[in-house]
């Protein structure tokens, strides 16, 4: 094993608040347990899931490191018990339950794939979190086929970038709400059918008129968009509910969902077994890596800062004029 450094930088939260209590500052560097790798990490993904974590709604789970950061690329620094399929200087992408704000992580190895050919680090890192929340809640979950209709809510997000290409690519036709025309226009570049305005307007009248009935709706939002989403759906719909931007409450009518035989689902990925992440990984490279090699579909990169500036980060994350990711670059 090639000697490791004894201590690391990193981003702590020191104290639930604003970006501002991003702080830089130094650990030891963490050991791979049995099962797990350790990565040197090159560059890790800004996610709302980190803002939730930051502001004090989002505990990481039992035995995760307390440092935010859900995904990551580098290459393998060392390599825990047990783990095959991997060496050392191998370059791996990587969902990691937490810690990635750092320049090491250490992650399950089943939750590492390697990176689709012709990727760079930067490009590789914007994978995991995205793609593997899409792939589950989309296509396991949301049983999306070819021919359906699929409505993509907070399209110019890195989910909604994710899933508005991943839906094209595997033959549905697209609709997807957006806050400005300036992102109407570039979700439809990636590929949406239809790109409805939400703000100040009747997105649910708009997609009925454009096109009626859904086959199956991603939603973010949740709040009052779910009695809408619901009676969007044709019969047999299925609406997987992702986030709650909206709020977790809402009012639903069971008689519709009766008599449409609806499916309202929903998951968070961060809590779920290692053996679910390895299925939905195992999915992504037989199915979705494919598409990345050949560049059918591609993560969209809005804007990078280096790791010291993850307040930065957080921050332009939060104006929500992103199209695509923000990432840090360790």
């Amino acid at each position: 094993m090639s000697a490791l450094p004894a201590t690391m930088t990193c981003v702590e939260i020191k104290t639930p608040g604003g970006p501002e209590v991003l702080m830089p500052a130094t650990r030891p560097v963490p050991q791979p347990k049995a099962g797990e790798l350790l990565i040197k990490v090159a560059a890790t993904g800004v996610n709302r899931p980190d803002l939730a974590q930051r502001a004090g709604h989002y505990p990481p789970p039992p035995g995760a490191s307390d440092l935010p950061g859900l995904e990551a690329a580098g290459t393998v620094a060392a390599i825990g018990g047990g783990v095959s399929g991997w060496k050392e200087g191998d370059a791996v992408c990587a969902l990691t339950p937490g810690g990635s704000y750092a320049e090491y992580c250490t992650v399950p190895a089943p939750q590492c794939l390697p990176p689709p050919k012709g990727f760079d680090m930067l490009r590789a890192a914007a994978l995991p979190e995205n793609y593997f929340t899409v792939w589950h809640n989309l296509f396991e979950r949301g049983q999306l086929k070819a021919g359906e209709r699929a409505l993509i809510h907070g399209g110019a997000s890195g989910i909604g970038t994710t899933a508005i290409q991943l839906a094209k690519a595997f033959g549905a036709t697209v609709f997807t709400t957006v806050r400005t025309a300036e992102k109407a226009a570039a979700v439809s570049k990636l590929g949406a059918d239809h790109a409805v305005l939400y703000k100040d307007n009747d997105w649910a009248a708009e997609v009925k008129k454009l096109g009626g009935s859904i086959d199956v709706v991603l939603d973010m939002v949740a709040g009052d968009y779910l009695p809408k989403n619901l009676q969007l759906l044709k019969q047999d719909g299925r609406c997987v509910v992702i986030a709650l931007l909206g709020g977790a409450s809402a009012n639903i009518s069971a008689g519709l969902m009766m008599v449409n035989r609806l499916t309202l689902t929903g998951s968070t990925l961060r809590p779920q077994s290692i053996e679910n992440k390895a299925r939905m990984a195992h999915g992504l490279k037989e199915k979705v890596w494919p598409l990345l090699e050949t560049g059918k579909v591609k993560p969209i990169i809005y804007k990078t800062f280096p790791l010291r500036e993850a307040a930065a980060a957080h921050a332009e994350l939060e104006r929500a004029d992103h199209v695509g990711k923000v990432m840090l670059t360790v």
